[in-house]
């Protein structure tokens, strides 16, 4: 979870995130890990900016072949 999500926007400081949806994403996310775990599978879920976190964890697991992300498009106004 980026920390960045949950501050104001640029333009007039609405919230990128308000409470239903961040009570969505938290209930997506202990779905998906429940799900996983079925499958014998696990969820790795952080806090922080991902830039930080992401490379906290590869350094962690170590031997990691590949990285796959994806960057949120952002309005120009």
């Amino acid at each position: 979870f980026d920390p960045r999500h949950y501050l104001g926007t640029h333009c007039y400081s609405f919230p990128k995130t308000g409470p239903h949806r961040l009570r969505f994403l938290l209930e997506s996310v202990k779905d998906l890990r429940e799900t996983l775990k079925k499958k014998g599978s696990t969820l790795v879920v952080r806090k922080g900016k991902p830039e930080d976190v992401v490379c906290e964890l590869l350094t962690q697991l170590g031997s990691v072949t590949a990285v796959v992300f994806h960057e949120e498009v952002r309005e120009i106004l």
